[in-house]
């Protein structure tokens, strides 16, 4: 109970700060992602949430639109990003723009879920909000062992950030981060965080 007071807590002025210290970036990324196409500013994309809660998480644009009807015409290469752990480098994926090249590298795109933690979909820090089409596909390849993974996982809400964008991210399997992200679930510290939050920057930084 105290440990959910105090995350709450430590949630809702961490967003208020981050919407407050970015204000620029609420002025400046918009019109950018106008400029450079047709559509709408924000990505929204269902996630599953804390007890397998369905909600939208909320990104700046980095991609073309209609970019989830991509691998309709191109299921060869969506094999290859459901293989690779449900990414591809940027250089490979052919749906993201060239300011959201940008905005990934730098993580500008996530800032907007500083609004899905003040919903309380999510929290600063947590594990990454799955898909369920990710869910059921990493069960067929992985088994009963990714499924207890997952399931522990979806214990706490997803977060901002989180103990597998510290600690390597693209360069971790699918199969370890869940079995990372189960693990931050289960031990449920308040310093955890605080360790997480201080090493977030300096992951932000060598994604450039």
């Amino acid at each position: 109970m105290l440990y959910n007071l105090l995350k709450r807590t430590i949630d809702l002025i961490a967003s208020f700060t981050l919407i407050i210290i970015f204000l620029p970036i609420w002025v400046i990324i918009p019109i950018l992602i106008k400029l450079e196409s047709n559509g709408p500013v924000f990505y929204l994309q269902e996630r599953v949430g804390k007890n397998r809660k369905k909600f939208n998480i909320i990104k700046f644009r980095s991609m073309i639109v209609d970019a989830d009807e991509y691998w309709s015409k191109n299921p060869m290469l969506h094999e290859k990003f459901k293989k690779r752990g449900w990414k591809l480098t940027l250089d490979e994926d052919p749906r993201i723009t060239k300011l959201g090249r940008v905005l990934r590298q730098t993580s500008i795109d996530e800032f907007p879920q500083v609004f899905n933690i003040l919903l309380g979909d999510m929290s600063l820090v947590g594990p990454r909000p799955y898909r369920f089409s990710e869910i059921i596909d990493a069960e067929k390849r992985y088994g009963k062992q990714i499924r207890k993974s997952i399931g522990q996982s979806l214990t706490v809400k997803p977060g901002l950030t989180g103990f597998w964008q510290v600690s390597g991210r693209n360069d971790i399997p699918w199969d370890k981060r869940a079995q990372m992200e189960a693990n931050y679930a289960r031990r449920r510290n308040i310093l955890d965080d605080f360790a997480i939050i201080i090493k977030t920057p300096l992951a932000m930084i060598s994604k450039w």
